[in-house]
């Protein structure tokens, strides 16, 4: 339809040979455009459609934690910066993801990530400066490890505490928006699940090895029955009586809601 002026298979706009022809086709000129577009586009996203990279620093750091909500166990938090070349298509979300698929990822990550890190926040430090603090506490500490220092930090989640002054953009559900916090999601999940299991062999009844240390009415009917550990957060709600409270009330605040009478 148009001169050779988009060589499709290497990629590459050969501008300088075509620009008087450019310049005489005004459609020629849109649909180039239009071809630029699609390229930077489509060279930004993997084909699982997770984002290559949001600043433009080629060191760019995702992160993200595993365990916020666990009763029993640390939070665990994971740093990575990924090569503008990585390529995954698997990656995405690593709560979407099956086991043996995180497994797996996990070693294609660490071996080819530009650099990595993973940290860990106990229980203890989690029920003295809360879970959200705790999460933040762990980012940090992750940062903190990496060999490389990253340009720009893109954070899971809507809170974070800025790490020196290094800039950064808190990103919600960014484990399925950025590979580069897919990849932190998946190192901090199976780092955690790597513990829990150990920790299982020491108190098999709470079956950790399932649960990870999640509140699963087995979990809690375990806590009922054999009382809390060292590795429990004792500021959680092991019982499960605050959800019950607060379910209740917001019941009773329908059904006024629902006898209002206007006029």
């Amino acid at each position: 339809m148009y001169p050779k002026i988009y060589n499709i298979k290497s990629k590459k706009l050969c501008i300088s040979r075509s620009f008087p022809v450019l310049l005489q086709n005004k459609r020629a000129a849109l649909h180039i455009f239009y071809l630029c577009c699609c390229r930077d586009f489509f060279n930004n996203r993997m084909k699982n459609n997770l984002g290559r990279n949001l600043s433009g620093f080629a060191l760019e750091c995702g992160c993200d934690e595993a365990g916020r909500g666990c009763l029993a166990g640390p939070v665990v938090a994971a740093a990575v910066i990924l090569a503008d070349h990585f390529e995954c298509a698997q990656l995405t979300d690593s709560k979407q993801l099956k086991k043996a698929v995180r497994e797996d990822l996990r070693t294609v990550i660490e071996q080819n990530a530009l650099d990595w890190a993973v940290a860990f926040v106990d229980n203890t430090e989690i029920d003295a400066i809360n879970i959200l603090n705790a999460s933040i506490l762990a980012m940090h500490n992750a940062i903190d490890k990496l060999n490389i220092t990253p340009e720009f930090l893109i954070i899971d989640g809507n809170r974070f505490i800025p790490y020196k002054k290094i800039p950064y953009q808190t990103i919600v559900k960014g484990d399925a928006k950025y590979l580069s916090i897919a990849a932190a999601s998946v190192l901090a999940k199976t780092h955690r699940d790597e513990f829990m299991e150990k920790l299982h062999a020491q108190f098999p009844c709470y079956q950790w090895n399932r649960n990870m240390g999640y509140p699963t009415e087995f979990h809690r009917a375990a806590i009922a029955a054999n009382g809390l550990t060292p590795f429990h957060r004792t500021t959680f709600d092991w019982t499960g009586e605050k959800k019950k409270n607060i379910n209740t009330k917001r019941k009773r605040k329908n059904i006024k809601s629902d006898n209002l009478t206007f006029f």
